[in-house]
């Protein structure tokens, strides 16, 4: 059994900043990419960031420059550094591993339970 646990997310005033993590746990024997999507009230689910196992990176424009997207691959965690944040920032915030089961040849995706982060003065 895999599960990825999300956590960091809340309310914070605009231009604040807040750090999300996401660990999964379980039978793994290797992780590819990792990312972050994200849905606001009423929108579909976009991509925030995605890091390759490289360390290649990959963000939404409206994030660039604000957000970061980093791994710990000792700790099979992805983080979202996000600074700066905006209103327009609030949404449930997923995040995304394609892990690769001891046995199998396939990499299949997983998701997070998805954690709330609220931009509000």
């Amino acid at each position: 059994q895999v599960q990825l646990v999300e956590s960091g997310g809340g309310l914070v005033q605009p231009g604040g900043s807040l750090r999300l993590s996401c660990a999964a746990s379980g039978n793994i024997f290797s992780i590819n990419t990792m990312g972050w999507y994200r849905q606001a009230p009423g929108k579909q689910r976009e991509l925030v960031a995605t890091i390759s196992s490289g360390g290649s990176t990959i963000y939404a424009a409206s994030v660039k420059g604000r957000f970061t997207i980093s791994r710990d691959n000792a700790k099979n965690t992805v983080y979202l550094q996000m600074n700066s944040l905006k209103f327009e920032d609030t949404a449930v915030y997923y995040c995304n591993q394609d892990l690769l089961r001891p046995g199998t040849t396939s990499y299949v995706r997983y998701w997070g339970q998805g954690t709330q982060v609220t931009v509000s003065s």
